[in-house]
């Protein structure tokens, strides 16, 4: 199964980095946050990864362009026709395809633009700014279970973003943006998505938090894989912070340190 990262957006309420950077470029401990989302999946077995680059997409490109170099130990013999030997390679086995989806395109345009790299088949798709201690395999087996189109991972949170109606089989009744009076529980990514979906995608102007999943959520094809563990989303320079934070003090939940 592909993995899907959305990694093409503005990034603007962190703009005093986003403005040097793709938000997803941001590091957390020395690594763009787009690898620490890769580690995540890549921990389960997943490596196979379509990035939606969009913003800055040079940065994103010539980052994996270089990647084999950077993570392993080389020696450059330029006495011998300037051959390079590489030393104790520990490059994760991942297999990248990064998409131009466009500079202004919406998410779920973005989405739409790779189906031919996705094929006819389920897929995942997250957000390249959201780390999180998901059971990967789990949130899996959850989709492949309950036959439905979309499965959205629910977390909770506070009052941000988008929210999640959850009735008691699990089932997403409504897709909405927040009130005042909202409980918590909000999409966090880590999607898992038949191939059904690319008929939701009307073309770039089609945000995938909005049309689509309202739609799926009243045809009822739209379930929650209910997170009680660890999320946390880049949103700001305070949630850089806390994540630098976290990384450092060696009490980082999303990463596997085995």
């Amino acid at each position: 199964m592909k993995v899907v990262i959305l990694a093409g957006g503005f990034g603007t309420r962190i703009s005093e980095e986003s403005h040097l950077r793709p938000k997803p470029m941001i590091e957390v401990g020395g690594m763009p946050m787009l690898w620490h989302v890769m580690k995540i999946y890549s921990r389960f077995g997943y490596n196979d990864f379509i990035i939606c680059c969009g913003y800055k997409q040079h940065m994103i490109k010539e980052y994996f362009a270089d990647y084999y170099l950077h993570r392993s130990d080389v020696t450059f013999d330029f006495t011998n026709g300037n051959h390079m030997t590489v030393h104790n390679n520990i490059a994760e086995p991942w297999r990248v395809t990064l998409v131009d989806t466009g500079l202004n395109t919406m998410t779920g345009g973005r989405v739409k633009r790779i189906k031919k790299f996705v094929g006819d088949e389920p897929f995942m798709l997250t957000y390249g700014d959201g780390v999180s201690d998901v059971d990967i395999g789990r949130l899996a087996e959850f989709h492949k279970g309950h036959g439905k189109t979309a499965t959205i991972t629910a977390v909770n949170i506070g009052q941000k973003f988008g929210v999640l109606e959850i009735d008691g089989s699990n089932q997403i009744t409504a897709f909405r943006e927040k009130r005042d009076n909202d409980g918590s529980v909000i999409n966090g990514g880590f999607m898992v998505l038949n191939p059904e979906i690319f008929d939701y995608l009307a073309g770039d102007e089609t945000v995938f938090e909005k049309e689509p999943l309202e739609a799926l959520s009243r045809m009822g094809e739209l379930m929650a894989y209910r997170h009680k563990g660890f999320w946390q989303c880049m949103d700001t320079q305070r949630d850089r912070q806390l994540l630098e934070g976290l990384w450092s003090s060696g009490q980082a939940p999303w990463v596997s340190r085995c």
